[in-house]
């Protein structure tokens, strides 16, 4: 049995989707016997991961420093047997029934909160997220 292949995917892959990416890896490899193959692309990829981000997740043992943002392709989604959308702002469309789920994410700047209280809530919402979809795709 092959494991299953999630893509999270974000506008610019420098902040949400880097951050899904990187607790996905964390928890599989908190539980390696439950293996999922993770990648992540932007629908219009920056050149820069989001510095807040990476600092927050650094905060809970995750490093997504090495991490390179990159563009989406047709192929990319193809490839997955799930795309997960962070936020409202990226459109995804899917290629030969490949699924995409959409995550509305919490976004704490419509509250006014800025920075790193802000990214770290972010942060929260994704784990919690991640952590139900790895059970969900691992059984």
């Amino acid at each position: 049995m092959t494991a299953p292949r999630v893509l999270f995917v974000c506008v610019k892959n420098g902040g949400k989707s880097q951050m899904a990416a990187g607790l996905m890896r964390a928890a599989v490899a908190a539980h390696p016997d439950r293996p999922v193959e993770v990648s992540s692309a932007g629908t219009r990829a920056g050149s820069d991961l989001n510095a807040l981000s990476v600092d927050v997740l650094r905060e809970v043992g995750v490093d997504i420093g090495d991490q390179r943002t990159r563009q989406l392709t047709d192929d990319d989604v193809r490839a997955a047997d799930l795309v997960v959308v962070l936020g409202d702002e990226a459109r995804v469309d899917p290629v030969d029934g490949t699924p995409v789920e959409v995550w509305e994410t919490d976004e704490p700047s419509a509250r006014g909160i800025e920075g790193a209280e802000r990214m770290r809530l972010v942060r929260d919402d994704i784990a919690a997220r991640v952590a139900q979809l790895h059970g969900r795709l691992t059984g």
